[in-house]
Order: structure tokens, then sequence, then C-alpha cells
């Protein structure tokens, strides 16, 4: 699978839906903590880059079964994570971002 070309139009708008109205409701994902910039993580750094490892120090989190319902499946030996406001898609064992659903509260 080529990096970046997994996420389509339908499951980025679903993202930007469910996270989007937590973050107008006042609730940040868990890792986030709501500042004067909304639900943003300081500096608002890409913690990944597409086609490359996860480094060993990031810390991600489980997306919501809820979420995963309207992504899809992820393919076989991939899973979905939440890297502070991303959704990524990235290979089971080795950490590799394959794609990713940038700003979940920028819609």
């Amino acid at each position: 699978m080529r990096a970046g070309g997994f996420f389509q139009d339908r499951q980025r708008s679903a993202v930007h839906d469910y996270y989007g109205n937590q973050y107008r409701t006042g609730r940040c994902p868990p890792g986030l903590s709501r500042k004067h910039n909304g639900c943003m993580p300081p500096g608002q750094v890409r913690y990944y880059s597409l086609g490359q490892r996860l480094a060993p120090t990031v810390i991600y989190h489980t997306v919501p079964a809820a979420m995963v319902v309207s992504l899809g499946v992820p393919p076989s030996g991939h899973r979905y994570v939440r890297v502070a406001s991303d959704i990524l898609l990235i290979t089971i064992g080795t950490g590799l971002v394959v794609d990713a659903i940038q700003d979940l509260g920028g819609m």
C-alpha cells in the first residue's frame, strides 16, 4: 500500500464530523487538554511522517469503536490510532505510517 493513498473523502468527512462535534462542545480527545486554542496540542508539531515509522516516544491512543465503524475495517496487518489531533493508519508491529487524516477539529 502506498503512503498517503488509503483514506478517502468519505472517511475524512466522518472523522471530522465525529471529532468536530466533540471539539465544538468543549470535550477534547484523551491526551489533549482544553486551552485558549481549543484542543490543539502545543505548537501543533507533527510527530510522524508518511512512509516512516512512528518514533518509540510517540504517544498514541486507540480510535473509538464508533469511529472504526465509520472508517471501515483496516486492512489486514494495520490499525487506526490517534496521535495528537490526527488519525493515522499504521502497520501493526513496525508502526509504519501509511496514511493520515489531519487536524480533527479543523472542519
